[in-house]
C-alpha cells in the first residue's frame, strides 16, 4: 500500500491507488467514473444531498420526501398482486407507514418483527396503502438508541457506477480530503487581473484556494440551506461552476486553434459545375441558402479544415446546401462521405444525391447495415479505388472495413444522434494525401444562439433562417383523446381530396417492442374504421427492407395513412402528406414534436398537425403544447425547449454526453457564459499555462472528446 509520504510528494495527481481499500480491480471500476487521481476523486462532486440529520415524524410526511424516520414495527406481511411484495407496517406516536421490498429474504422478514424498532431513510411515495417508503435503507435500534447516531452533515449523493456504491465512494472521498489538506488547490480564476471584465453576469467571489469549497460540498454541515444546494445556487457551488465552465470553453478554443494548424485539401468551387447543378433543380435558392453556401464555399478554399456547424429548420434545405459542398471536393478528384442516423434517412439522402448528381456523371454509393454481403463488398471496393466519389450511410460507415481512397469532406446530418467517439472515427479516415477531412455538421434541431456559441464555441456557426417560396406554415391545433372519432373523420376526408396522413404512437416507455405493438394496435383499428382507405404501418422492429417498402408506396401514394412510431423523425419527404396526427404529444419533448411536425407542410398545400393529448397532462406538458401550437418557428421552440427540458434534449450526445458537467448545468447556468467567455480570453492572454492544468481538473481525459 503506497504511504501517506508518497501521496504528499506525488501531490493531487497522485494515483487513487494511494488510498487504502483501492487496489486494482477497484480502481478499473473507478476509472468509469472519470476517475484516476485524488484530484479527479476530489472533483467528482454530489449531484444531490439527502438530510439524514434529523428524524421527521409520520404524521407531518408529505409525498416525495427524502426522509428519515423512526418508529416501531406493527407487521410485516407477504402481499401477492402484479409483484410478490414484502409489505412492513410501522409507527411512532404521530402516524403509521409502509415499508415496500420487492426484493427480500426470508431472514430480511424475520429481522422486521413486530415490536422491533427501526429506523429508516428512503424517499416517500403514494401507494396502496397511503404513504409507502419502497426498499428504504434501514437499521435495527436498540431500545436506548433514539435520535442517535444521525448523521452530523448533509450526506452527499455521486454519480455511481456497477460495483461501487454510495458508502464505498463516500469513504473514499473522506480519505481523499484527509490527503489533500497541504495540496495546491488554487482558484485559477481568482489569479486573473482585477480588471478582468465581467460582462452581465453577478459578481462571485473567487478564492485563491478551493479546498474549501470543496470540502464544504462534499459534507455540508446540518444547518446548511439543503434547497440552495439542490438548486446550485450555493457560492461554492457557483465558484467551481465558474471554474469548469471556463475550462470547457477554453478546451474548445484550444481545439478551435489546434484546427487551424491543421492540414486539409484546399477545395476551391468549380463555377460552372456548381451553375449545371443549380439550374437543374428546377427552383431557386433562397436567400439565406446563398449565404450559407457562401460560407462553406470560402471555408473549403482553405488549406485548413473546416468545421461548420448549419442550422436550418424543417423544409429549409439544409440538403442542397450539402449537395453543394460535396461539388467543391468531386470537382477536385476527392470523395465525400455523408452519414445519416437512420437507413430511412440515409435512404432518403440517396434517392436525392443520385437524382442530383447521376446525370452530372457522379458515382453515389451507399452503406448500410442491411446489405447483403456480395453488395456490401462491391461497395467498399469501389470506395477504396476511389470510383465511389459520393458514399451515404449510416453506422456501419464506421467500421475499420470501410477505406477511403482520397476522402476530404465529412457530412454530418442530423450530427446530435452520433456519439462523439464515431463522429472521430470519421474523421480519422482520412490519409496523408487528403489530411484533416473538412467537415459540415448539420441539424434540424434549433439551438438558440447563446448556446450554440458557448456549447460549439470550437465550430463556426451558419443559420439557414428562410424557408422555401410556396411553403405554407404548418396549423398545429390541439384536441382531446375524447374528439378522437371527428379526427378519424377528418382523416377521411382528406384522404378522400387526394391528400396523404401520419398517425404517430407513443408511449412512456422506451422500447421498440411496445412502440411497435402500439402502433399496430392503431393500424389494425384504422383501417377498420376506414375501410375504404389504405393504412401502412411502420415501426422501429421492421426490417429495413420492409420499412423501405412501406416508405416507399406511401411516397408513390399507394398508401392513404401511414401509422407510425417517432421512426419517421426524421428522413421522410413526402409533399403530398397534409395531415399529422400525434398521440400523447404531452410524452415528447418540443424537439421532437418540431421534428415530427416537419414530416408534413413540404409542398405548396395548407398542412395540419393535430396533437391528440390525454388525459393527465401535466403543467409542464401543457406549456410544452401551447408553445407548439403558438409558433412554427424552430429557433422559438428551441428556447422554450430549452427553458422547460434543458440542453440535453437540444443538444443530445455530443455536447453533454461525453463531456459530462460535474456541477454546471447549461440551461441554469447559461447566464454566466458572457463572464465565462470573458475569463477564457483573459487566461489565454495572461496565464495561458494554467489552460492544460484547468482542463486536467475539469474534463480529465475526456479532452480529446471534442475534436470530433
Amino acid at each position: 500500500m503506497t504511504s501517506t509520504k508518497q501521496v504528499s510528494k506525488n501531490g493531487i495527481l497522485t494515483s487513487v491507488t494511494a488510498l487504502k481499500g483501492v487496489g486494482a480491480q477497484l480502481a478499473k471500476k473507478l476509472e468509469k467514473l472519470g476517475i484516476y487521481t485524488l484530484q479527479d476523486m476530489l472533483f467528482h462532486l454530489p449531484r444531490q444531498y439527502a438530510d439524514r440529520t434529523r428524524v421527521t415524524p409520520i404524521g407531518s410526511l408529505q409525498p416525495n420526501q427524502s426522509v428519515v424516520i423512526e418508529a416501531e414495527v406493527r407487521g410485516t406481511d407477504v402481499v401477492f398482486g402484479k409483484r410478490r411484495s414484502l409489505i412492513c407496517r410501522v409507527q411512532d406516536n404521530t402516524g403509521t407507514l409502509s415499508l415496500r421490498f420487492y426484493h427480500f429474504s426470508n431472514a430480511q422478514r424475520a429481522t422486521l418483527a413486530t415490536g422491533a424498532r427501526i429506523r429508516c431513510y428512503g424517499e416517500t411515495r403514494r401507494g396502496a396503502s397511503g404513504l409507502e417508503l419502497y426498499h428504504p435503507e434501514y437499521q435495527l435500534l436498540s431500545s436506548n438508541a433514539a435520535h442517535s447516531g444521525l448523521e452530523e452533515t448533509l450526506t452527499p449523493i455521486y454519480p455511481i457506477t456497477e460495483g461501487i456504491t454510495q458508502n464505498r465512494l463516500r469513504t473514499l472521498i473522506k480519505q481523499a480530503l484527509t490527503h489533500a489538506k497541504d495540496f495546491d488547490f488554487r482558484g485559477y480564476l481568482a489569479l486573473l487581473p482585477a480588471d478582468t471584465p465581467e460582462e452581465s453576469a453577478p459578481a462571485i467571489s473567487l478564492p485563491n484556494s478551493l479546498f474549501e469549497p470543496l470540502a464544504y460540498l462534499h459534507a455540508p454541515p446540518k444547518n446548511a440551506d439543503l434547497a440552495q444546494l439542490l438548486a446550485g445556487e450555493h457560492p461554492y457551488q457557483q465558484v467551481l461552476i465558474m471554474e469548469e465552465l471556463t475550462a470547457y470553453q477554453l478546451n474548445l478554443l484550444r481545439l478551435r486553434e489546434q484546427r487551424q494548424q491543421q492540414a486539409a485539401v484546399p477545395l476551391a468551387v468549380d463555377k460552372a459545375l456548381e451553375d449545371q447543378f443549380i439550374q437543374a433543380l428546377g427552383f431557386t435558392l433562397t436567400n439565406a441558402q446563398q449565404r450559407v453556401v457562401e460560407d462553406i464555399s470560402q471555408d473549403l478554399r482553405l488549406s485548413i479544415p473546416m468545421m461548420r456547424l448549419l442550422q436550418g429548420d424543417v423544409g429549409s434545405g439544409k440538403t442542397v446546401v450539402a449537395a453543394l459542398a460535396a461539388l467543391h471536393a468531386i470537382a477536385h478528384q476527392q470523395q465525400v462521405v455523408i452519414m445519416a442516423p437512420t437507413e430511412i434517412l440515409a435512404e432518403q439522402h440517396r434517392l436525392n444525391f443520385e437524382k442530383w448528381f447521376s446525370p452530372l456523371g457522379i458515382c453515389v454509393g451507399s452503406l448500410t447495415g442491411k446489405q447483403k454481403v456480395k453488395e456490401r463488398r462491391e461497395q467498399l471496393a469501389a470506395l477504396e479505388q476511389g470510383v465511389t466519389q459520393v458514399v451515404i450511410g449510416t453506422h456501419a460507415l464506421f467500421q475499420d472495413s470501410v477505406v477511403f481512397n482520397r476522402l476530404a469532406l465529412v457530412i454530418i446530418d442530423e450530427q446530435h444522434r452520433f456519439g462523439v467517439h464515431q463522429r472521430l472515427s470519421l474523421r480519422n479516415k482520412g490519409n496523408k494525401h487528403t489530411g484533416i477531412p473538412h467537415q459540415l455538421i448539420m441539424t434540424a434541431t434549433p439551438i438558440p444562439r447563446t448556446l450554440a456559441m458557448s456549447a460549439y464555441a470550437d465550430l463556426d456557426y451558419s443559420v439557414i433562417d428562410e424557408l422555401p417560396k410556396g411553403r405554407i406554415p404548418v396549423e398545429t391545433v390541439i384536441i382531446s383523446q375524447q374528439k378522437r372519432p371527428e379526427i378519424i373523420q377528418r382523416i377521411d376526408y382528406a384522404c378522400q381530396q387526394g391528400r396523404q396522413a401520419y398517425w404517430v404512437c407513443t408511449l412512456i416507455e422506451n422500447s421498440e417492442a411496445l412502440e411497435a405493438q402500439a402502433a399496430e394496435e392503431a393500424a389494425t383499428l384504422l383501417a377498420s374504421t376506414l375501410p375504404n382507405l389504405t393504412v401502412g404501418l411502420v415501426h422501429g422492429r421492421l426490417k429495413p427492407p420492409e420499412k423501405e417498402q412501406v416508405m416507399a408506396q406511401f411516397k408513390a401514394g399507394e398508401i392513404d395513412l401511414l401509422v407510425a412510431t417517432t421512426v419517421i423523425e426524421v428522413g421522410v419527404d413526402v409533399p403530398n402528406a397534409s395531415l399529422m396526427i400525434i398521440e400523447n404529444p404531452e410524452r415528447l419533448g418540443l424537439a421532437q414534436l418540431h421534428q415530427l411536425r416537419g414530416r408534413v407542410g413540404r409542398g405548396s398545400i395548407a398542412s395540419h398537425c393535430v396533437l391528440l393529448y390525454g388525459d393527465k397532462v401535466s403543467l409542464n406538458g401543457k406549456e410544452r403544447l401551447k408553445a407548439m401550437r403558438s409558433t412554427s418557428d424552430g429557433f422559438k421552440i428551441a428556447e422554450v425547449d430549452l427553458q422547460l427540458r434543458g440542453p440535453g434534449e437540444v443538444l443530445g450526445t455530443r455536447q453533454t454526453g461525453d463531456i459530462d458537467f460535474a456541477l454546471a448545468d447549461l440551461r441554469r447556468d447559461l447566464y454566466l457564459m458572457p463572464k465565462v467567455n470573458a475569463y477564457a480570453q483573459a487566461i489565454i492572454t495572461h496565464f495561458p499555462e494554467h489552460i492544460a492544468p484547468l482542463s486536467e481538473r475539469w474534463l480529465g481525459k475526456n479532452t480529446h472528446y471534442a475534436q470530433a
